[in-house]
């Protein structure tokens, strides 16, 4: 393993910018300092001018594999994860089949460790049927993020409506619970409903099928749920004013016992981008009325919204183009989401340090996960170089995401990622993946 001495670089982490060096070794972090002195092998990167950033952990994304392989695959996603600054990511069970047992949830993490240059986990799936296998994951609570419950529309048997299932799931658990939270009978009333005063749908009617009320309702029950039994819940992609309601910044995001997520596009966008992009940003939950993004980064801000993730959805363009009731929904967003919210830094809606505490920083802290996401002696290296000095430019021939398309394509980011290390690796550089490095399995403080 090579090692590597960073030199004269911006350190941004924990809540301050240092200019520093830092030494690589084995892997991890070995050391922090001023003009640093190493008396090893080691390869030399100047970082005058740039900015190094603890790597992102992105703790949703669906990279599709097995069985939707046409869309993407645990190899095509996180090299795009890893070009982006993601080093870590946690995948969802909404795969074919679902995972429901955990003989398919150890065979995603074998296809991982073979495929994979980011770091991995994959959530437990859930049904109303496998309440017993999923509360196994107990057993495995160092080594698995979670277990994913969809109390919205879902496929393959993932809706979990039952609320005796519910129940035990929320009451039993020792593990993180993730949530998808979208009420199935509001939806379907409010399709029907539609449907009865249009001949055809369109993509601005998303948001009025899948509406705050559908939301909040959801969120809610979750939220009571895990009040009653005092589960560990992170509810996923929030995307409305009244759900921050439910969520507190009153104490230390490691003493919270509920937490949220807030996604890029659900920052990025409104539901005045659906006469351009229509089906393009057609997602679950929906993407909505400016005056929900407004709020969105509100609560983000006032850390009632704890982390930012993606939601990574690639479907391919063929199945994104079909009429909106056929048309998939989720979007591409990994290779892009730390850009994005450097734009933002940039465009002063939050500072460099508050991108890296919703990025990396809480998503460590929320999952307990072990060694990672701070920039700390001891730490493993995953890292991301940037030049805020540089833009980058998304197009056709740097999408790296299988289904070749992006909702970003065109936008002008003013800045760049150079360089991704992934546990001391370096996987990216300057447009280069090595692909012989490979990525580790995450593991969980319990």
């Amino acid at each position: 393993m090579q090692n590597y001495l960073i030199k004269n670089i911006t350190i941004v982490n924990e809540g301050s910018l240092i200019h520093a060096d830092v030494y690589i070794s084995n892997g991890r972090i070995e050391k922090i300092g001023e003009q640093l002195n190493i008396d090893r092998n080691f390869e030399e990167i100047n970082g005058s001018g740039k900015y190094l950033l603890p790597g992102c952990i992105d703790d949703q994304v669906h990279f599709r594999e097995p069985g939707l392989t046409h869309k993407a695959t645990i190899a095509t996603e996180s090299r795009a994860a890893v070009a982006g600054g993601v080093t870590s990511f946690m995948e969802m069970p909404n795969t074919v089949p679902p995972v429901f047992t955990h003989d398919l949830l150890e065979q995603k993490y074998e296809i991982a460790s073979a495929s994979s240059v980011a770091n991995y986990s994959f959530f437990m799936g859930t049904s109303n049927e496998n309440a017993e296998e999923a509360l196994r994951t107990n057993e495995k609570k160092d080594r698995v993020c979670g277990i994913k419950i969809f109390m919205g529309s879902s496929t393959g048997g993932l809706l979990v409506n039952n609320y005796l299932t519910l129940d035990r799931l929320f009451s039993e658990a020792e593990v993180l619970i993730a949530t998808h939270c979208e009420d199935e009978r509001i939806i379907r009333n409010n399709l029907e409903e539609l449907k009865r005063k249009k001949i055809e749908l369109e993509p601005i009617d998303h948001p009025a099928i899948r509406n705050e009320d559908a939301c909040f309702q959801s969120s809610f029950a979750a939220v009571q749920l895990a009040k009653k039994h005092n589960s560990r819940l992170h509810i996923l992609h929030i995307s409305t004013d009244r759900e921050l309601q439910l969520f507190s910044n009153m104490v230390p995001l490691a003493e919270k016992r509920i937490t949220a997520e807030v996604c890029v596009h659900h920052l990025h966008f409104s539901m005045n981008d659906y006469d351009d992009l229509g089906n393009l940003i057609k997602c679950n939950p929906a993407i909505k009325a400016p005056f929900h993004r407004l709020a969105l980064w509100d609560g983000l801000l006032d850390n009632r919204l704890d982390v930012i993730a993606t939601d990574h959805a690639p479907h391919t363009w063929e199945e994104k183009n079909a009429s909106y009731e056929k048309a998939h929904a989720g979007l591409p967003l990994v290779q892009h989401s730390l850009l994005l919210m450097l734009y933002y830094a940039k465009q002063g809606k939050l500072t460099l340090e508050r991108v890296v505490e919703k990025m990396a920083h809480a998503p460590a802290i929320c999952f307990r996960v072990a060694d990672r996401g701070f920039i700390r002696e001891g730490f493993y290296a995953d890292l991301v170089i940037v030049d805020l000095a540089n833009t980058t430019v998304v197009t056709k021939s740097n999408i790296l995401y299988k289904c070749g398309w992006s909702p970003l394509e065109n936008f002008s980011f003013p800045a760049s990622i150079e360089k991704t290390f992934v546990n001391g690796n370096l996987v990216y550089d300057n447009g280069t993946i090595n692909d012989v490095a490979k990525g580790e399995r995450l593991a969980f403080q319990l």
